[in-house]
């Protein structure tokens, strides 16, 4: 083998599977393994890849009792690794040593404390001990937060350089929509879910409708509905939650007609974001929200709460809004019907693709691959 090759190891629990930091380091990695100067060595429990210049190395997780879940994992993977010598240990998660910590998530405490509101279990210490094992780790001099939200919580909670930390987003795939016809695509989804097309459609994506802030979407909806009589909103929402919970709430607001529950669409996504006209997501909490930046790469101007860590690319009134306050239905609902006017919306659609293609993964993976050079030439 070239002795050249400079040897990175990644790890990640699970590699190219459903997530937020999956999908980044599964892009990240399959765009940099490219470059024939690297060697990568992903170190993962789970994986789903389709590349032959990557080598795999399977790290055991020990899941009974589950404080042991973090723990076990940090130590498999750092007891592999060391016996190997690599020129940088790239992490996305919390094990005891690495060179680069990509900071996907916000302290476990404040996770627990902050967003769940709940007590800490044995788990959850566990979980911040091999956290703070790593940030506190005089090896690790690069951290990666995903966006300015979750720099923010970290320098809240430990003593870190702010000069040590880099945001860098996560991307989107602009290819993946590059297959599909607007019109056709807008024919058929709205067709699907007996959607007029003169209808305006505000989409909302999520797995878990509590946390992505449902309610307080409902709440705007059924407000804009009854302030602008005249337009005929639909809030379509595709996911899973608990949809009987929801749809009462749509019922209490006078919208259930209005309301299109479409359940989880992975294979027709693409085409539902084409379909639809404007994306809303008012998260508790949100590290990132990749589903922002896809909505923004098929032309759709969002409305975002504060609590999501996308407002880092939001340009207020240009291409979506930022809501301070979740709470006032008022305020979300002149954003929407700012939004109603046509014109204005195409100029925001515009505005919104661009911000998409100046973050997509090759952007990303230059911004990291720049990262690595930096630190493989000290």
């Amino acid at each position: 083998m070239n002795k050249t090759l400079k040897k990175i190891a990644v790890v990640i629990p699970n590699y190219g599977l459903i997530g937020g930091a999956e999908k980044f380091a599964y892009e990240m990695t399959k765009r940099l393994c490219l470059n024939e100067k690297y060697e990568f060595h992903v170190f993962t429990n789970k994986w789903q890849s389709d590349s032959d210049r990557i080598t795999f190395h399977k790290v055991p997780i020990i899941r009974f009792p589950r404080f042991l879940t973090t723990i076990s994992f940090a130590w498999f993977a750092n007891r592999k690794i060391s016996k190997m010598n690599f020129d940088l240990i790239h992490t996305h998660d919390r094990i005891f040593d690495a060179d680069i910590f990509t900071m996907h998530g916000i302290p476990h405490r404040i996770w627990v404390h902050e967003v769940r509101k709940k007590s800490m279990s044995l788990l959850d210490r566990a979980t911040c001990c091999v956290e703070k094992c790593l940030v506190n780790n005089t090896r690790c001099k690069t951290f990666l937060p995903v966006s300015s939200l979750t720099k923010e919580k970290f320098l809240q909670e430990y003593e870190i350089k702010p000069e040590k930390l880099q945001v860098i987003h996560p991307g989107v795939d602009i290819d993946r929509l590059q297959g599909f016809d607007r019109q056709d695509s807008r024919k058929e989804i709205r067709e699907q879910f007996k959607i007029e097309s003169s209808d305006i459609v505000i989409l909302f994506v999520s797995m878990n409708f509590e946390i992505k802030g449902l309610d307080y979407v409902i709440d705007a909806v059924g407000k804009a509905k009854a302030s602008y009589p005249s337009q005929n909103i639909k809030l379509l929402v595709v996911g899973k939650g608990d949809y009987k919970k929801y749809s009462n709430l749509a019922q209490k607001t006078g919208i259930k007609d209005n309301v299109i529950f479409a359940g989880v669409h992975k294979e027709n996504l693409e085409k539902i974001y084409l379909a639809s006209d404007i994306f809303m997501m008012l998260s508790r909490f949100d590290t990132f929200g990749i589903t922002v930046l896809e909505a923004m790469a098929a032309s759709l101007p969002v409305i975002i709460s504060s609590n999501v860590g996308a407002k880092d690319v939001i340009k207020e009134g240009i291409n979506g809004f930022v809501i301070e306050d979740t709470n006032t239905a008022d305020i979300i609902c002149e954003k929407i019907g700012f939004m109603l006017d046509s014109k204005i919306r195409i100029t925001m659609a515009k505005e919104a693709y661009n911000t998409a293609i100046n973050n997509n993964w090759d952007v990303v993976a230059k911004s990291v691959e720049d990262i690595y050079e930096k630190m493989l030439q000290k």
